[in-house]
């Protein structure tokens, strides 16, 4: 008896439902009509045989009601065929070795239609369905679910063109509600995630970032009738031309002004009005089931204030007015809460732009690097990069484990491999240009790797997956270039050849520090890379831990030294994700008595080895993730303050200058339990959950409202209160000192170890002392560096509390 595998499908969409049905080998003695055999198990077959196996056309009946009808090859469905099940369920379309395979229609018991490819009775490849709610989809499926590009069209008018992964909006894409707002941008998992821009009906459109679905970080509003700015100037103002994986490169590629609707504007209420039914706080994500939160646009989410008070009725002249204002808003959101707001006039933003362009142009060819390893340069860089650690990865895996030598260090200590485009007996082809080869300290990279928990597997697929490099911007004076891993684990920085050498030097030392201190704040090494190429042309890489790997979104970065001396930042130059520096940081941070504990042993033990190797000029890379507050309020009072506060303007919430500020939304410690985090070791963790006196010195994790249960460990998901002490132009009150609060979780390492006190750093402590204050500046001896690093953050920085 040949068994025969059929499709039995009767419920919506589920097209890889299966059983099996029998057909049996014909015994020639049973036969009665060459076209015609009913068999003992009940199943009846009409039609061709070849021998005693149905091979042609033929009709075969299962005893269960299925009937399949169309061709068959030697005892298997096989051809064009219509299949028929007891639920009503059809198929008709190609028919492979028994399974649906090519292209056919799917009609399901529930009166869903599918036309389109099928892989192995898999949805796969181009297709549509119509589903049973008169929802519909057209575009690339993969196994069975949406991916690729594709069009969903909701049953209440709505319709999102774009990017799918895994069944999910995922990538670029546009969304257009019938209202006539739309959204144009970035999404992640279902949700709006990234950059991207929401036209409103009204004409009016807010161009920002979001995080799942809701606002978060800086952005743009404006008003219906506003002159409507370039692109580019729009993205420049808020400075996504640099940073993180920057937003400038997915506003380059968003084109959103190729699909921005130019709307009539409407004279009714304003688009920014506050909706009384929570809004707010709405996800935005859309289900592709239901549909019914399809309609969660972002209409009367917006607000603005206005004369030191929030606008939130209707007001029949402000149409009007809007038709001609050249006001704009500037906001920042955190998790769909908006904390800030500055009004400010249209014709600021391009000069804003303009200043901002000319200080990143002025960078860049002060960057050396940059100017010679641009454009296809810089591409094949990274693809050399890629195509050398596998190859080093991969050849030093094998080796069997054993305690790193002495002989493991140093220069000599190497492999070196020559990589032709057209491949050779140990290399493959690549697309490249030809290249030389150099891993440094294999073997030490190796246990450094083993140590800090990484998998050699997933490290080699982190940097050298299909999914590449992103090439990011530079965040310093040093020109060096930047890469980050797809999945944000690892940074990739080029090395000035001094910088390689200190760091060949100090090795030993530091891989002795890191497997001692299990929790050291010192940037991850993972490896140490040299690049030749034509022209004898070097580039030196290392390979590091990225400290802001995290789900949670990077608010505020800080680099911290300790020094006074040009340690600011030009307000026209911050954006989103600008590194500020010692003077900009008007928070300061309260935390757990014991967190605060473990942080400083640390820090000392770090400082205490770097003081060691006589290097300066490190610092602390300090990452905010500030959290929405629970509603608006106005300004947070610290204690033992009068009450007498009904007249004050933070009594409003808003101040002077136009800024809406409000109060905090508070973080959760709970008891370390293994099972409810995520214990995965990841590029910047090691070392064993934290213990808190808060909870009786024990183990803890953090519960972030809207996101979950993190692990809290040194440098990483630390909880805190950040507090600011606002101006007394801010507070508008000689009387009253007013604090700005927000809890906030902190990440945080050691980062720039590379520089030595040498001879050439001591010269310039000569020169800078004799013009500026010698302890305000950023050069001066390891030992009172280290000091003076120490102290700054343990009294202005983190602050024990009273």
């Amino acid at each position: 008896m040949t068994r025969l595998k059929i499709l039995f499908d009767d419920e919506d969409s589920k097209a890889g439902s299966e059983r099996f049905g029998h057909v049996s080998c014909i015994d020639p003695e049973d036969v009665e009509r060459l076209n015609e055999k009913a068999l003992s198990n009940g199943d009846v077959y009409v039609g061709d045989f070849k021998e005693i196996i149905p091979h042609g056309k033929g009709k075969y009946t299962w005893s269960d009601g299925t009937v399949y009808e169309g061709d068959w090859e030697s005892g298997k469905m096989m051809g064009k065929g219509m299949l028929l099940w007891p639920s009503g369920s059809k198929y008709s379309g190609d028919i492979s070795g028994g399974y649906l395979h090519g292209s056919g229609a799917f009609t399901a018991s529930d009166g869903s239609i599918y036309e389109g490819h099928w892989r192995m009775n898999i949805r796969h490849g181009i297709g549509r369905k119509k589903y049973s709610n008169s929802d519909i989809y057209e575009g690339e499926w993969k196994e069975g679910v949406h991916e690729g590009k594709g069009v969903y069209f909701w049953n209440n008018g709505n319709k999102y063109t774009g990017n799918w992964k895994r069944g999910k909006m995922h990538g670029r894409g546009v969304m257009d509600w019938v209202n006539g707002d739309q959204y144009n941008g970035c999404w992640l998992n279902g949700f709006r995630h990234g950059s991207g821009i929401y036209q409103y009906a009204d004409g009016g459109y807010y161009f920002g970032t979001w995080t799942r679905g809701l606002k978060d970080g800086k952005g743009v509003f404006y008003p219906a009738g506003s002159k409507r700015p370039s692109l580019k100037k729009c993205c420049m103002s808020l400075g996504y031309d640099s940073g993180r994986k920057s937003v400038s490169s997915e506003c380059s590629s968003l084109h959103l002004e190729d699909h921005m609707v130019k709307k009539p504007s409407v004279k009714r209420s304003l688009s920014e009005r506050l909706s009384g039914s929570g809004g707010l706080r709405s996800s935005g994500r859309i289900s592709r089931k239901s549909g019914e939160n399809s309609g969660f646009s972002d209409s009367g989410r917006e607000f603005v204030c206005s004369s030191g008070t929030f606008s939130l009725d209707s007001d029949a002249g402000q149409s009007e007015v809007q038709e001609n204002t050249v006001v704009v808003y500037e906001r920042e959101f955190m998790q769909g809460v908006m904390i800030k707001e500055r009004i400010r006039d249209y014709t600021d933003l391009p000069k804003k732009a303009e200043k901002q362009t000319k200080s990143i142009a002025q960078g860049t060819q002060k960057s050396s690097c940059v100017n010679i390893f641009k454009g296809q340069n810089s591409y094949h860089l990274m693809l050399n990069l890629q195509l050398g650690i596998r190859y080093t990865v991969g050849k030093i895996t094998p080796v069997p484990k054993r305690d790193v030598r002495a002989a493991d260090f140093g220069d000599r200590a190497r492999i070196t491999m020559f990589f032709p485009r057209m491949g050779s007996q140990f290399t493959p082809p690549h697309k490249s240009i030809d290249f030389y080869w150099k891993d440094y300290c294999p073997m030490v990279f190796r246990h450094l790797r083993e140590l800090f928990k990484l998998d050699a597997a997933e490290y080699m697929m982190s940097i050298c997956g299909d999914d590449g490099l992103t090439e990011i911007s530079s965040p310093g004076k040093s020109g060096s270039l930047f890469y980050l891993s797809h999945d944000d684990k690892f940074v990739i920085k080029t090395l000035k050849k001094s910088e390689l050498k200190v760091l060949l030097k100090m090795l030993p030392k530091y891989h002795n520090h890191v497997k001692e201190h299990e929790n050291t704040l010192i940037t991850k090494f993972f490896g140490l890379h040299r690049i030749t190429l034509p022209g004898r042309r070097k580039v030196r890489f290392v390979v590091m831990g990225n400290m802001f790997c995290t789900e949670l979104r990077i608010h505020r970065r800080y680099d911290l030294k300790g020094s006074t001396h040009g340690r600011f930042t030009d307000k026209e130059k911050i954006h989103e994700n600008t590194t500020l520096k010692d003077l900009d940081l008007s928070y300061e941070f309260l935390m757990d008595k014991s967190l605060r504990k473990f942080l400083f042993h640390q820090i000392t033990v770090d400082s205490a080895f770097l003081k060691s190797q006589h290097i300066i000029d490190y610092s602390l890379l300090l990452g905010l993730h500030f959290r929405a507050p629970e509603q608006l309020n106005g300004l947070v009072e610290p204690p033992n303050m009068t009450p007498n506060m009904e007249n004050s303007p933070a009594g409003q919430g808003v101040t002077p200058d136009g800024e809406v500020l409000f109060p905090s939304k508070g973080l959760v410690l709970l008891a370390h339990e293994p099972s409810f985090v995520n214990t995965e070791p990841g590029p910047h963790i090691r070392g064993s959950a934290l213990r808190a006196f808060s909870l009786g010195d024990k183990e803890v994790d953090v519960l972030v409202p809207g996101t979950g249960r993190l692990r809290v460990q040194l440098g990483v998901n630390m909880p805190a209160q950040a507090t600011r002490k606002l101006s007394q132009d801010e507070s508008d009150s000689a009387e009253v000192e007013l604090f700005e609060v927000y809890d906030v979780v902190l990440y945080m390492g050691i980062i720039d170890i590379l520089q030595e006190y040498n001879a050439k750093k001591k010269a310039e402590h000569a020169c800078k002392s004799v013009k500026f204050d010698p302890t305000s500046i950023s050069v001066v001896e390891p030992e009172l560096y280290a000091k003076r690093f120490t102290d700054f953050l343990k009294q202005k920085v983190f602050p024990e509390q009273p």
